[in-house]
C-alpha cells in the first residue's frame, strides 16, 4: 500500500441505494487505507463524523448534488447544515445551466453564498468539465476563484466523462498556484491516479480508493 497515495484520496460512495451500513463500511476502508477523507451524502454526515472520530479521516459532504440547479439559498441551507453536523469540507455543484447562459454574476453569487455557509471549511466547487467547452471551464474556474472557493472539482461523476489529464492541466494554468484541484469522475487505476496528480491534482475523489493503493510500492511518485 501506498501511504504516499492514500493521502490524495477522497474515498467517495454518493449512489443513491447507498445504506447506511454501506457509510460505515466505507469509513471504515479510509480509517484501515488512511485516506483523506470519505465524501458522502448530507443525510449521512452523522453517521460517518461518529464512526471516525478520532481516526484523522475527514467528511465531506456534497451540496446541490448531482445537477447544482436547487437555489442557491438551498445549496447554503445544505453546506450549512452538513457543516453543523460535522463535516469538515464541501464539494458544491455549480449552476452549469446559468454557466453555459453567461450568468457570470449568477453563479459567482452562487458559490460564495455556499463558501459563506461553509464559514471555516473549505469549499470545492464542481464545475461538470463534461459539458463545458474550454472556454466554459475557463471562466467557471475564475468565478470560482473569485468566489473564494479552495478547490476545483472536476465532475461528479454523475455526468458525461470524467477527470482526464488535459482538464487538470487546464485548471491548474487558470487557478495557478490559488486553488487546489480534485480530480474526480471515472478514476479507477493507479496509473490513472498517478497522471492525474502529476498534471497537478492535489485530491482524487474515487470508490476505487482501496484498488489505487493496493500495488507494488516501486510504482510510486516520479
Amino acid at each position: 500500500m501506498s501511504e504516499e497515495m492514500s493521502s490524495y484520496i477522497d474515498h467517495t460512495l454518493l449512489k443513491p441505494e447507498a445504506t447506511r451500513e454501506d457509510i460505515i463500511r466505507l469509513c471504515r476502508e479510509a480509517v484501515k487505507y488512511k485516506f483523506y477523507s470519505v465524501c458522502i451524502n448530507p443525510s449521512y454526515v452523522l453517521t460517518a463524523v461518529k464512526e471516525l472520530q478520532n481516526t484523522g479521516v475527514k467528511v465531506c459532504a456534497v451540496v446541490g448534488f448531482p445537477l447544482g440547479a436547487t437555489t442557491t439559498a438551498v445549496k447554503a441551507f445544505e453546506a450549512a447544515e452538513a457543516v453543523g453536523d460535522g463535516a469538515a469540507e464541501i464539494d458544491m455543484v455549480i449552476h452549469v445551466g446559468a454557466l453555459k447562459g453567461s450568468e457570470e454574476e449568477y453563479v459567482k453569487n452562487d458559490i460564495a453564498a455556499v463558501v459563506r455557509a461553509a464559514k471555516h471549511s473549505p469549499v470545492k466547487v464542481i464545475i461538470e468539465t463534461g459539458l463545458l467547452s474550454e472556454k466554459e471551464k475557463k471562466l467557471a474556474c475564475n468565478l470560482a476563484r473569485e468566489a473564494g472557493a479552495a478547490f476545483v472539482k472536476t465532475s461528479t461523476g454523475f455526468g458525461p466523462g470524467g477527470a482526464n489529464v488535459s482538464d487538470i492541466q487546464l485548471i491548474r494554468e487558470v487557478v495557478g498556484s490559488d486553488l487546489g484541484i480534485k480530480a474526480s469522475g471515472g478514476v479507477r487505476t493507479q496509473d490513472e491516479a498517478f497522471a492525474l496528480i502529476r498534471a497537478g491534482a492535489a485530491r482524487i475523489g474515487t470508490s476505487s480508493g482501496p484498488a489505487l493503493v493496493n500495488f507494488d510500492n516501486n510504482n510510486g511518485l516520479v
